[in-house]
């Protein structure tokens, strides 16, 4: 069991598969991209299943892949494949910028994939290619539309809004994934891009949002059912069964309940996602450690995770590195 000193028990493991993406969004990267890891320090087909392994032994029933952009990893489907496999089972998923997954998705469902997560904040093509500043829309509506074709479900859509920038459209996108039967998800910007640029009071918080959601459509808060670790706040829209979600993870911070651990692509954990300190698994599992050592070294990484992320503390630092090296 994955516990830490505040009796929380980590059952969900994110993992990283590269730090490298084809986007270059405004608030995550600058134009020119960011210095890559050397691919030697980047884990292995080999080691990343090990390690899922030693996790899924210590009680963890959900891994969830990301990056970066993990479509741009070569092994994606036979390492789905290879946890898809592991005793217990646990659930999969898949975040993503949904770039490539329109031909991909068929054979991530066959391999054992259960759900996808598509990062998406306009619907205006000429926008995205700003925010982007890549012209790579429509591939991401045919990522959507290949991954509800290939049975995976649910297919939901993560949308980050910047005031002035698309905070016009939450309206829009929510009718737009109503029509699809994509669930959406808000989700507050954070403190995690490269440039250290982010500020708080251009960030659209939870309450703005449901405002403005509220002005056109009535939202029922599923109060009565319990949240439990799940980051997102959930809301019935006009009655239900569709389901919109706002994730408040700077104004509405859900740490009490986290139940969440990241491994990164070179093989470091991290207890946070806003964690300053890292634990070695990489250097370990190379020097010839057993998987009785490794996870010694996942439960100990674990008992230190702090009660919260400390976004409002006065001496709050940001991670050094940024969300596409440290995984979704």
């Amino acid at each position: 069991m994955l516990l830490d000193d505040f009796g929380r028990v980590a059952t969900d493991l994110r993992v990283s598969l590269t730090d490298r993406c084809n986007l270059r969004c405004t608030y995550c990267m600058p134009p020119e991209g960011l210095e890559w890891m050397p691919n030697d320090d980047a884990l292995t087909d080999d080691e990343v299943v090990r390690l899922v392994a030693v996790a899924v032994s210590e009680g963890v029933t959900e891994v969830r892949f990301t990056g970066g952009e993990p479509l741009v990893r070569r092994g994606l489907v036979e390492i789905v494949r290879r946890v898809a496999e592991l005793e217990p089972r646990p659930r999969i998923s898949l975040t993503t910028n949904g770039i490539g997954l329109a031909r991909t998705a068929s054979a991530l469902r066959a391999a054992g994939l259960d759900r996808v997560n598509v990062s998406l904040d306009t619907l205006d093509a000429r926008r995205f290619a700003e925010l982007t500043r890549r012209d790579r829309f429509t591939d991401v509506v045919a990522g959507l539309e290949g991954a509800v074709a290939a049975g995976l479900d649910p297919v939901k859509v993560n949308t980050v809004l910047m005031r002035g920038v698309n905070d016009d459209e939450a309206v829009p996108l929510l009718r737009w994934c109503l029509e699809r039967g994509y669930q959406l998800r808000f989700i507050e910007q954070m403190p995690l891009d490269a440039q250290h640029g982010w500020d708080r009071t251009q960030m659209v918080t939870a309450d703005e949002i449901l405002t403005r959601l509220a002005d056109a459509f009535v939202l029922t808060p599923l109060g009565s059912v319990d949240r439990g670790s799940a980051p997102a706040e959930t809301w019935l829209v006009d009655g239900g069964p569709a389901r919109v979600g706002v994730i408040g993870s700077v104004t509405r911070p859900f740490c009490g309940s986290c139940d969440r651990v990241r491994l990164t692509a070179d093989g470091q954990i991290r207890n946070c996602l806003f964690a300053r300190e890292e634990s070695d698994l990489r250097g370990a599992m190379r020097a010839g450690a057993s998987d009785d050592e490794l996870a010694a070294r996942l439960r100990a990484a674990l008992l230190a995770k702090k009660a919260g992320h400390g976004i409002d503390d006065e001496g709050f630092l940001q991670p050094s590195r940024p969300m596409s090296a440290i995984g979704g």
